[in-house]
């Protein structure tokens, strides 16, 4: 298992750690990670090394994320300066139509936007200290506007030599956490160079120092590369790593791990690099691809992959790495020979690595995830051991969900263990359409077998494999999970005892969150792994673990703590959050300093409060006495909007199913004397398999309201009402795939959701605009064409509109073009063009690397609209990806956004009946029409990202790091 304790804070896209946990194959849906919990926020999403491994902190805390894989999304703030070369122009030709230069927005949008953010806080392994690693505001556009690669499925910055549009923190504070709960005064970490830019911060296995990488931008200059930094906790002080000047970090995949407390394995450019190939003016050949062998190869619709033998020299050049141990005295020894090194991970009792690599054959249709992958086994003094596995390149994963990769698969070391392996193997070829039991075996091994020793079969599942929690001989849980069904199954194994049958512990539907029993507390061991908390009581022989759970219910979220025998399954509450007023939870175990079972009244945990008006504080409690001590005062992000309304509202569709929004209303809104409101809906549709676990209310209504930078909730300042997050479920009950009546429910759900707001008399009937982001977009399209009725304008930021361009799946659609032709044609609002009445204006990053959005899209519906004379508007943001991350193009957006809602929706004076039922005949004909065309058949695919920009909380809640 590898060492949770490292940060990585970077602004890519990966496409695994952006799927829901349902649709990708190393994920697994079950009572840890229920479905309707995973709400990771945009600009700090998670990416695992092994995205089986359980997760400490409970994922129902956008904000909360493991130090050990902390990735910045595209389109975050996670850095740069509110000073920039660009213009803005700040006067507002209602007229303008092209042209334009960047814009701000009003201005109580951008004071809002351009608050200073809140610190990451990340606590020590003995929970003795707490670093506060400040950020800064938007970064400029200048930064992304630096040149990157574009190669294997990601994107590289060559002058840093690390994946491209990285974060960065600019300064570390240390706290020492007082015996009361209260936090010691402030230690800077001092000594690296004045605006340094810091990365990867890490904590040694016992506290004592920090590791770090640091660069400094200069023109024209080497510098910007990654330098790793080490420094003394108790002093402050940092100091290079390496004395030699010429060492630099590799950081395209892997980056440094802590061998030891006083030992780093490093990935550094190898010293003999020469300078990069250069593209040849002719090529060798043409581009050749063949099928010769009429294999059935189905892709999803990558992006940035390498193109010709040029971009695989170039990818060798970046990615190649030299592993490297370093030691505090300075001692520094190449181990192994260059290569695309793509993980290391040290085993616990710190004897052993096991390194993952990639290498040649790659692939021009597949990214590098997919490349040959090899998994060795060394001694952490640089040995060989012996070769785990070498797989073949996977360019024929079905794209069936849960369908994998053929061979051994989520390599990991027990964490429970000093150095034994575990793996699992698909028996199904891989193929999620191929019926078989098993499907997936799960083998142990030790690091080093005796001869002739073969692996041991662990476990054997009929579901696809998710993951393992350890905990000891005694006890382990197994999860497996099945897309297709939304089943999930939690198995109770003991792994030292062949006597002990296996035995299920909890069978559910992912998509019930009523039914939820928690995730399992876990517990850092001395080893620096962590497994799951055993409790004993006083006079009881029972064997306790701790659940924690979101508590989904018919009111709301109330979490809550259970002491849960394994054995017998009786279950006593020991904590709840308050239900009244605020929304708490536990973020994670604060007494797992010493080995063995911890006594109830030793329990010590972290816990979070907030409520509508009041920002997110941390705080420990203490048993028996309960005693809460307060650990953080954060001021409130953004004043002007401290006294804004929240309320979480149900309504009912049409055909019975309950829905729920979050309802928002300005500071000091009196509906009696301001009257009804403009209102803007944002939404993004979900995919059930039930009516009943697409009605179930998720969320809570005392959760603090969180404004990122491209939130909807800025235009409550701009005295807007905003439905954000109505349930827009598409529901595909037993054989009936969701998509076939994809329409008809869309337009139902957005039809309840307008009838409420105007029902409330807090939305003026007339102006009520309606917007998304990616497949939110999509919705937005979707609805100016059969749902006319209900809104005056949209915004559609970063969308697909065009479903024919994503042949072989998007989203949740698990059947391609050819099996359901008038699925695809029929959801696509680009074959309805002609039928967009309403103004619609569209954004896109130019540079978008979201597999199921190309910025293509955009510019085909376009023009598509333009040739049909629509009131439209297109808007490309230079150097953007998917999300939106330089503040001239946030600013730009909110200006653009802004300006059409004035116009569009505020100034609306078109006569739309209130009676939205004697509006909507039109739209009803045309959805009953579309159900008839409607065909079901047979197939799959992979899921396209997604991206809940109303999830950011950049300013508005810090980012704990508890590894």
């Amino acid at each position: 298992m590898m060492r949770p304790n490292k940060v990585y804070h970077r602004l890519s896209l990966l496409s695994l750690s952006l799927l829901p946990p349902s649709l990708s194959p190393n994920l697994n849906l079950n009572a840890r990670f229920p479905s309707s919990s995973i709400r990771t926020p945009a600009h700090l999403r998670t990416h695992s090394r092994n995205a089986s491994k359980p997760s400490m902190v409970a994922s129902r805390f956008p904000y909360l994320v493991p130090v050990s894989s902390v990735f910045a999304r595209e389109g975050t703030p996670g850095g740069g300066s509110a000073n920039t070369s660009v213009t803005f122009t700040e006067e507002d030709d209602e007229n303008v139509a092209i042209g334009v230069k960047y814009r701000l927005p009003p201005l109580e949008i951008r004071d809002i936007v351009d608050a200073p953010p809140l610190p990451a806080l990340s606590f020590s392994p003995l929970r003795d200290k707490i670093l506060f690693l400040k950020r800064r505001s938007l970064p400029p556009l200048a930064e992304l506007a630096r040149p990157e690669e574009k190669l294997a499925g990601i994107r590289i910055d060559g002058k840093c030599n690390t994946r491209s549009r990285m974060s960065f923190y600019t300064g570390i504070g240390i706290h020492q956490l007082m015996p009361d709960g209260s936090l010691g005064p402030e230690k800077e970490v001092r000594g690296f160079p004045d605006g340094a830019k810091i990365n990867f911060v890490t904590w040694s296995n016992d506290g004592v120092h920090l590791a770090f990488s640091v660069r400094v931008e200069e023109e024209e200059s080497s510098s910007s590369k990654l330098r790793v930094w080490v420094a003394d906790v108790e002093t402050g002080t940092a100091r290079p790593l390496f004395q030699s000047p010429d060492i630099y970090l590799n950081a395209v995949f892997d980056n440094y791990v802590w061998v030891d407390d006083s030992t780093l394995l490093v990935c550094t450019i190898p010293l003999s690099r020469g300078d990069p190939p250069k593209k040849p003016l002719v090529p060798s050949g043409p581009k050749i691809q063949s099928n010769e062998q009429k294999n059935v190869i189905q892709l999803r619709t990558f992006q940035d992959l390498l193109k010709d033998e040029y971009d695989e020299d170039l990818f060798d050049y970046y990615a190649t790495s030299q592993l490297v141990l370093a030691s505090l005295d300075g001692t520094v020894k190449e181990i192994g020979t260059p290569a695309v090194y793509t993980s290391m991970d040290p085993s616990p009792d710190e004897k052993y690595l096991l390194i993952s690599s990639i290498h040649r054959p790659y692939s021009f249709i597949v990214p590098c995830g997919r490349f040959p992958k090899k998994v060795d086994v060394w001694t952490t003094d640089g040995k060989f051991v012996r070769e785990l596995c070498d797989l073949p390149l996977a360019e024929d994963i079905p794209i069936a969900f849960n369908s994998v990769r053929k061979g051994m698969r989520s390599i990991n070391w027990r964490a429970d263990k000093p150095s034994t392996i575990y793996w699992a193997e698909t028996q199904d070829g891989g193929d999620a359409k191929v019926e078989v039991s098993p499907r997936d075996i799960i083998y142990t091994q030790p690091a080093e077998p005796q001869e002739g020793e073969q692996p041991k079969i662990l476990h054997i599942l009929d579901l696809r494999y998710g993951g393992i929690s350890w905990c000891d001989d005694s006890l382990a849980l197994v999860y497996e999970s099945w897309y297709k069904t939304r089943r999930t199954r939690t198995w109770v194994i003991s792994p030292g005892s062949k006597d002990v049958s296996p035995r299920i512990l909890f069978d559910r539907s992912s998509e019930d969150v009523y039914s939820d029993p928690g995730s399992p507390m876990l517990r850092r061991t001395p080893a620096g792994t962590y497994v799951i908390a055993k409790l004993r009581k006083e006079n009881d022989e029972g064997a306790n673990i701790l659940l924690n759970g979101n508590g989904a219910t018919p009111e709301g979220n109330i979490p809550f703590l259970d002491l849960f025998d394994i054995n017998t399954g009786s279950k006593e509450r020991i904590w709840e959050s308050d239900k009244e007023k605020y929304y708490e939870g536990v973020v994670a175990l604060m007494s797992d300093e010493k080995e063995g079972d911890i006594c109830i009244n030793d329990l010590k945990i972290l816990t979070s409060k907030e409520s509508k008006t009041e920002n997110t504080q941390y705080y420990i409690q203490s048993w028996p006495d309960r005693k809460l001590c307060q650990i953080t005062d954060f001021p409130h992000p953004y004043p002007q909007l401290a006294s804004l309304q929240k309320e979480m509202v149900r309504y009912q569709r049409k055909d019975g199913v309950q829905l729920t929004a979050t309802l928002y209303l300005p500071p000091g809104y009196d509906p009696s004397k301001e009257g009804p409101l403009p209102c803007l809906v944002w939404s993004y549709p979900g995919e059930f398999k039930s009516k009943d676990a697409a009605g179930q209310v998720r969320g809570s209504p005392n959760e603090f309201a969180g404004i990122g930078p491209t939130s909807a909730l800025l235009w409550l300042a701009r005295r807007f009402a905003i439905l954000s997050g109505p349930t827009i479920p598409i529901i595909g009950e037993g054989d009936e795939e969701a998509n076939d009546r994809y329409v008809e429910q869309l337009v139902s759900s957005a039809e309840a959701a307008v009838e409420e707001v105007i029902r409330r008399g807090v939305a003026h009937p007339n102006k009520i605009a309606v917007g998304g982001h990616s497949y939110g977009a999509f919705m937005t399209a979707n609805l100016l064409v059969h749902a006319p009725h209900l809104f005056c304008c949209g915004i559609a930021r970063s969308g697909a509109y065009n479903r024919t361009l994503t042949p072989f799946g998007f989203q949740n659609e698990d059947r391609t073009l050819w099996e359901a032709t008038n699925t695809y044609v029929e959801m696509s609002p680009l074959m309805s063009a002609n039928k967009i009445k309403k103004p619609i204006l569209l954004i896109h990053g130019e540079e978008d690397n979201n597999p199921g959005t190309l910025t293509m899209q955009s510019d085909r519906f376009f023009n598509a609209l333009k040739g049909h004379g629509a009131l439209c508007r297109l808007v490309i943001l230079p150097f953007e990806s998917h999300g939106y991350a330089a503040r001239e193009s946030i600013m730009h957006v909110l200006w653009e956004t802004d300006r059409w809602l004035q116009k569009h929706c505020v100034s609306n004076t078109s006569e739309v009946s209130a009676d939205i039922d004697t509006s909507k005949d039109g739209a009803s004909n045309e959805v009953a029409k579309s159900e008839k065309k409607a065909v079901g058949a047979s197939g799959g695919s992979a899921a396209e990202l997604t991206d809940d920009f109303e999830s950011e909380q950049l300013h508005s809640k810090p980012t704990l790091l508890m590894w």
